[in-house]
């Protein structure tokens, strides 16, 4: 990314992720990469991909939800950049662990609480995540998150949910 610092991106996509947010919801954390959310009865931490979408294009954004009822309870959710192939496979990696998700339409999610515990794990433990994918032309496509600050807006999503249950 020519012309830009990493920290300055990184600034650039938390300040759009909570003023996203704050139309919907209340932030309750936020750090250079990563914000923590308050929807009412969902609690999630979000990050927004590297790659800032350009005018007219959907923005990646990947995060892990936390429903009051605890019907959800760190379920992984990315709005990818560009819908996958129809039966293709979307894969998270986290440092250097896969996890296939299930896609539909531009949106790709956790498989159930085992696999998102195991998620959160290696978000722990990782600099880094990424999502390939193969668009409708069968042209792969990556989206690219940091993890730094992800394990802190992860507890306060789930910590506020916690509470409010």
């Amino acid at each position: 990314m020519v012309g830009f610092s990493q920290p300055a991106l990184a600034l650039t996509a938390v300040a759009a992720c909570a003023s996203a947010a704050h139309a919907s919801g209340t932030v309750i954390h936020a750090n250079p990469t990563w914000a923590a959310i308050d929807r009412g009865g969902v609690c999630e931490a979000r990050a927004r991909a590297l790659r800032i979408a350009a005018k007219g294009k959907m923005q990646a954004i990947a995060g892990f939800a936390f429903s009051v009822d605890r019907r959800r309870w760190g379920e992984f959710h990315a709005r990818l950049s560009r819908a996958p192939r129809p039966g293709s496979s979307v894969m998270l990696t986290v440092g250097t662990q896969q996890f296939l998700l299930v896609a539909r339409g531009g949106w790709a999610w956790s498989r159930g609480p085992l696999q998102e515990q195991a998620m959160i794990e290696a978000a722990r433990g990782a600099s880094g995540m990424r999502i390939d994918a193969r668009d409708a032309a069968g042209r792969r496509f990556v989206d690219r998150y940091l993890l730094a600050g992800a394990p802190t807006a992860i507890d306060a999503a789930a910590a506020r949910c916690a509470r409010k249950g």
